[in-house]
């Protein structure tokens, strides 16, 4: 039986998919009650009332192209819109009670026209969605800031593999669920769940509505968002991921401020470091961010960092791979300053950087081609952490959409030639004539679109 990682909240017409659980406690004492016996209840009663239920309704609308043998027969569009409703179930955290702010999954409210919060004494509420970030799975909503309760939060970076940890949420519907466990790894990335990948790993059972749920430590702070599972048919096998607290505050305090995520650059190119590269380049470590290239004039040109560097440290955190970085990186502002920790040819070193706004990257994809058009284009990367120019956001029946091209699609090639940026991209389709194939990554496949 295949294991496959599975997104996904409770919907009764629909699943969409995610949810997990996540991160640890620094504390590893148990809790006692009044007659002494072990028991997490003191903390629970103290955590719960910050935990809540959400419940979706909304519409999906779905494209499918209409075989040209079809379309030339039958005469009409080349593609058919289906709309369906759907409505779902999901979890979220109050993250601060005098604001009303409450976090959750974006996949659980993604699409959705209606949202209800209902909290553990049985009030209901009327949430908005004030902004959400696809690429890491997070959304903010906000509700009448009523005598709620929040949650504190944990300095995630300060987990261990080994913590304790508890994951809070509503699987199946059932409301307030509580499982236990450890944090198993750290820095969990190259999963295919999301663009940005910095994962808790733990054994606490996930199950089905846990999305957007919370993973505590034992001291009921929390440490992490319930966002997937690795199993067999979507099953809990004791495989969840969560994304760390810090990455989820990093993200939501964009959103409070802008209304949106302004992600940060650092302007590199790059790879993990394993056995192999270490050996060849005789180097110390067997871990960290191998930088092949330094874009001109990008954060980390400024900073001082180059080519053949080997960043091991972001803020005085280890870090075990390129994926790892890229999504600290990814989860930080526009203007944040960053310390990074690197080797140059055996000798450690510590630069600062002021991160680079990742938006100004993104273009247009007319001006690169009219066959383009309708596309929206960012320097991104695959799932195997391979260089490319990603399609962030497609318009239904654009000619970008009719040549075949789809949402999260990474563009990383033309005519054989290889692509790792916008504008890579862009002087490679300015030199072709006649043809032009489109080498396209979607998910673990690779595929090509003509253009004529």
């Amino acid at each position: 039986m295949n294991k496959v990682v599975s997104r996904f909240f409770l919907g009764s017409s629909l699943v969409i998919g995610s949810f997990m659980l996540a991160l640890s406690a620094s504390a590893a004492l148990p809790f006692f009650s009044d007659d002494e016996v072990p028991s997490l209840a003191p903390m629970l009663e103290k955590t719960t009332p910050a935990i809540v239920s959400i419940s979706v309704e909304g519409t999906q609308v779905s494209t499918q192209r209409i075989p040209e043998m079809f379309r030339h027969f039958f005469g009409g569009p080349n593609e058919q819109v289906q709309e369906r409703p759907f409505r779902g179930l999901g979890s979220g955290v109050i993250i601060d009670a005098k604001k009303g702010y409450v976090v959750t999954n974006n996949h659980v409210v993604d699409n959705a026209d209606e949202i209800l919060v209902k909290l553990t004494d049985g009030r209901e509420f009327k949430a908005k969605k004030l902004g959400a970030d696809e690429q890491s799975d997070i959304a903010l909503l906000k509700i009448d800031p009523e005598n709620l309760n929040a949650v504190e939060l944990a300095n995630s970076d300060e987990l261990r593999v080994g913590d304790f940890v508890v994951a809070i949420g509503n699987p199946f519907g059932l409301s307030q669920t509580v499982t236990s466990g450890i944090v198993s790894a750290l820095g969990r990335s190259g999963l295919n769940i999301g663009g940005y990948e910095d994962f808790i790993q733990t054994d606490a059972a996930i199950n089905r509505g846990n999305s957007g749920g919370a993973l505590v430590n034992l001291k009921g702070e929390l440490v992490g968002i319930n966002t997937a599972i690795f199993g067999p048919n979507g099953g809990n096998v004791g495989i969840g991921f969560a994304i760390p607290s810090n990455m989820m505050k990093n993200l939501v305090d964009q959103i409070i401020e802008f209304g949106e995520v302004r992600r940060g650059l650092l302007g590199i190119l790059g790879q993990d470091v394993d056995a192999g590269l270490s050996e060849a380049m005789n180097l110390d470590v067997n871990k960290g961010a191998f930088v092949s290239e330094v874009n001109p004039e990008s954060a980390a040109d400024k900073g001082g960092i180059e080519a053949g560097d080997i960043i091991t440290r972001v803020n005085g955190n280890a870090i075990s791979s390129f994926q790892e970085l890229r999504a600290k990186i990814g989860s930080m502002g526009a203007g944040a300053k960053v310390e990074l920790t690197l080797l140059r040819k055996g000798k450690s070193r510590k630069v600062e950087v002021t991160l680079g706004d990742a938006s100004a990257n993104v273009v247009e994809a007319k001006e690169l081609h009219p066959a383009l058009e309708g596309a929206t284009l960012v320097n991104g990367a695959t799932e195997r952490g391979n260089n490319g120019v990603e399609i962030t956001e497609l318009e239904a029946r654009s000619p970008a959409a009719r040549i075949g091209l789809q949402e999260g699609d990474i563009i990383v090639g033309v005519n054989r030639n290889r692509v790792n940026t916008v504008n890579e991209l862009g002087n490679l389709l300015d030199d072709a004539s006649g043809v032009i194939a489109l080498n396209v990554q979607r998910g673990s496949s690779s595929l090509y679109l003509v253009i004529r």
